[in-house]
C-alpha cells in the first residue's frame, strides 16, 4: 500500500517503511511575489501543505500515511487519537479513517481558553461529525479517567485499537516530513533556486524532527527555525524535539544520521496562550489573504506567517536569498474563529 511521492526523492532506508496513500504529492511550492514586494527582503516561497488534499490539507496527513499503515499491519481496526478541542489533527484523523473504513474515536480536551459558540461547533468540529469520528469532548481536569473508561469500553467490544499521539508526533509520524524535506530539496533544485531558509510553526514536535533529520539525513545546509506555538515553556518543544531525533536515530539506522542536530526555535510569537489568536498573528492572516488569496490560521499558521513577516521587518534573513515558509494547514479552523475577525 505504500507509494513513491516521486522518482528519486524518497531515500532508499525509507522505501521499506510501509506507508499508505492518503495525500496529492509533492505538494505545490509556489512564490509570493507580492509578499516579498511589500516587506522588500528575500524571495519568499510557500510550501503548500495546507494542499494536501486529506479533509482541507494540513500537515499530518504525511504523518498519517505511516502511522495507519502501521496501524493496518497490526490488524487494527479502531483508531484513538488525542487533540485540543479544534484540532487539526483530529480532523484529518477523522478523515482518513473514513477513506480505510476505520473506526475513529477522537479525544478531545478543552484547553482553549475561547469562549464562544463557534468554537465549540464549527470549523473542524463540524467536520468530525461529518466524517463519521466518535467525538469526546473532555475538560482536563477529568481527561485520563475518562480516557481510560473509553478504552476500556472499546477493549471490552473486542476492538482492535491503535492509539496515534497528539499530533502524531512520534518517530514513525516525523517520517513524513523527512520526506518534505526530500520534495523541497528537489523542488529547489529543479527551479534552480536556493533552499536556504524554513521556518514554520511548531507544537508537538514531529514536524520539526522531521524536516532536521531530513536535512541531515539529505546532507542539506538549509537552516530550520521552528516557531512556538504550543509550549508556555520552550524548552519543553526543544526537548521534545530532541527525543524525537534520538528515536529516529535509534528505529532507522539505515538513514545513517546522528541524533545530536541543530534544534533552533523562536518563542516571540507565542502570545498569551495556545490556541488565543495575537494581534500581529490576526493581521498577518488579513494581509496575505489580500495580498496572495492565501488563508492561515490563528493558531499555527498564522503566527508562523507573523513570525516570517516580523523577522524580515527585523532584517534577521537579510543574508538569505529564498525563504520557504511551510503552510502547514488550518484554515479549516477559521470559521470557528470568526469572533477575533
Amino acid at each position: 500500500m505504500s507509494s513513491p511521492i516521486q522518482p528519486n526523492i524518497t531515500p532508499p532506508w525509507l522505501e521499506a517503511i510501509p506507508r499508505v496513500h492518503l495525500g496529492h504529492w509533492p505538494t505545490p511550492l509556489e512564490p509570493l511575489p507580492r509578499l516579498t514586494k511589500e516587506l522588500s527582503g528575500p524571495k519568499l516561497w510557500v510550501k503548500r501543505d495546507d494542499c494536501s488534499g486529506l479533509a482541507t490539507g494540513g500537515n499530518k496527513t504525511r504523518k498519517l500515511e505511516f502511522l495507519l499503515a502501521d496501524a493496518i499491519n497490526q490488524g487494527a481496526d479502531t483508531i484513538v487519537t488525542y487533540g485540543a478541542v479544534q484540532s487539526n489533527h483530529a480532523r484529518q484523523t477523522a478523515a482518513a479513517c473514513a477513506k480505510l473504513g476505520l473506526e475513529c474515536h477522537l479525544l478531545l480536551s478543552q484547553r482553549v481558553d475561547w469562549d464562544h459558540p463557534s468554537y465549540r461547533e464549527n470549523g473542524n468540529v463540524l467536520f468530525n461529525k461529518l466524517f463519521g469520528a466518535k467525538v469526546h469532548l473532555l475538560e482536563l481536569d477529568e481527561f485520563e479517567q475518562r480516557q481510560a473508561e473509553i478504552l476500556a469500553g472499546l477493549h471490552a467490544k473486542n476492538k482492535q485499537v491503535y492509539q496515534i499521539p497528539s499530533g502524531g508526533s512520534n518517530a514513525l509520524g516525523a517520517l513524513g516530513y523527512v520526506l518534505c524535506l526530500a520534495e523541497l530539496e528537489f523542488q529547489t533544485k529543479a527551479m534552480n533556486i536556493s533552499l536556504d531558509q524554513i521556518i514554520h510553526a511548531s507544537a508537538s514536535a514531529a514536524t520539526q524532527a522531521g524536516l532536521i533529520f531530513g536535512a541531515a539525513a539529505l546532507n542539506s545546509n538549509v537552516e530550520i527555525l521552528g516557531i512556538n506555538v504550543f509550549h508556555p515553556d520552550p524548552t519543553t518543544l526543544t526537548t521534545r524535539i530532541e527525543n524525537l531525533l534520538g528515536k529516529m536515530s535509534q528505529h532507522f539506522p539505515d538513514s545513517k544520521t546522528s541524533a545530536d542536530l541543530p534544534i533552533n526555535i523562536n518563542h516571540a510569537y507565542f502570545g498569551e496562550a495556545y490556541g488565543k489568536p495575537t494581534t500581529a498573528c490576526l493581521e498577518a492572516i488579513n494581509m496575505v489573504a489580500e495580498l496572495e488569496g492565501l488563508l492561515f490560521d490563528p493558531v499555527y499558521s498564522g503566527k508562523a506567517l507573523a513570525a516570517l513577516i516580523d523577522q524580515i521587518n527585523l532584517g534577521n534573513f537579510s543574508q538569505h536569498e529564498n525563504v520557504v515558509l511551510i503552510h502547514t494547514g488550518g484554515a479549516a479552523s477559521l470559521s470557528a474563529y470568526v469572533d477575533a475577525f
